[in-house]
């Protein structure tokens, strides 16, 4: 039986340079990002190209967004606001998908095909209808507008069924013969055998709602509650916008949590979408 010819040094070497060239272009805006941040504001737009300083500023780069605007407090409404996010999809999402995956019901195809109907339609085109109920139920400027637009996932229920169908029919017959409940297989046999694309489907929510911008901006007029996004446009309103060093260096403190969550859940991230696509 013949084996497939394994690709030649030449050819890996290439391939790897082609994805070395492409990471090293998107990571360029982060990498000048940092660089700004270090930079006191005579050097920002020095005619020279060059990404270390050569003053360092760093220091007084990263007091200045720490103490001129509540920047603590923006990262601790936006962990507030991803996690509570992130929870109730999860809380809904999860069981909806496993009714899709493993039950038969009266209008099933039906279900699913609303479900992935909502897949198509932006998020923009439902601001202003969700803006007029959060305006009638007194809900602008609170943290429940800032969560209850989003607490249904059509996507979490589109990802968490396809890792769902994968897990064998014969481990759901064998926990109902143990006299297991639906809600109880669910959270205590499905749940921990999905824990990857739970993960996966983490990662997708908390960065999507940790940098949105469009919804807070609409929904919320008080600095109290700014998320992240929103705090660096109301510390580029103090300093007029032409402070980029702070500014800069408070986009870097903005984007460490989320850099550092990933790095600490990469491998699970991985699993989850892989193991999400194994059936259709």
């Amino acid at each position: 039986m013949s084996t497939p010819l394994a690709p030649s040094l030449a050819a890996r070497c290439a391939r790897h340079a082609v994805l070395m060239t492409l990471a090293l272009l998107y990571l360029l805006p982060f990498v000048w990002m940092i660089s700004i941040s270090l930079k006191p504001a005579s050097e920002i737009f020095d005619a020279s190209l060059r990404l270390l300083p050569r003053d360092w500023a760093a220091w007084e780069n990263y007091r200045a967004a720490l103490t001129r605007v509540p920047l603590l407090h923006y990262l601790f409404n936006g962990a507030v606001v991803c996690l509570g996010i992130l929870v109730a999809q999860i809380v809904l999402a999860f069981p909806a998908a496993y009714c899709f995956a493993k039950l038969q019901f009266r209008g099933h195809r039906l279900a699913w095909g609303l479900v992935m109907l909502s897949l198509m339609v932006p998020f923009q085109a439902t601001a202003i209808p969700l803006y007029v109920f959060l305006y009638h139920m007194g809900l602008l400027d609170s943290h429940a507008a800032l969560i209850i637009p989003f607490v249904a996932s059509a996507f979490g229920i589109f990802m968490f069924r396809q890792a769902i169908k994968s897990i064998p029919d014969d481990l759901i017959h064998a926990a109902r013969l143990d006299g297991m409940g639906e809600l109880e297989l669910v959270w205590r046999v499905v749940f921990p055998a999905c824990m990857p694309s739970v993960i996966a489907f983490s990662i997708f929510s908390v960065v999507w709602h940790w940098n949105d911008y469009f919804w807070p901006l609409l929904v919320v007029n008080t600095q109290e509650l700014a998320t992240p996004p929103l705090g660096a446009m109301f510390f580029a309103n103090e300093d007029a916008g032409s402070d980029y060093g702070p500014l800069m260096a408070g986009v870097v403190l903005i984007t460490i949590p989320l850099v550092v969550f990933f790095l600490f859940a990469q491998k699970r991230f991985i699993e989850g979408v892989t193991f999400s696509g194994v059936k259709a």
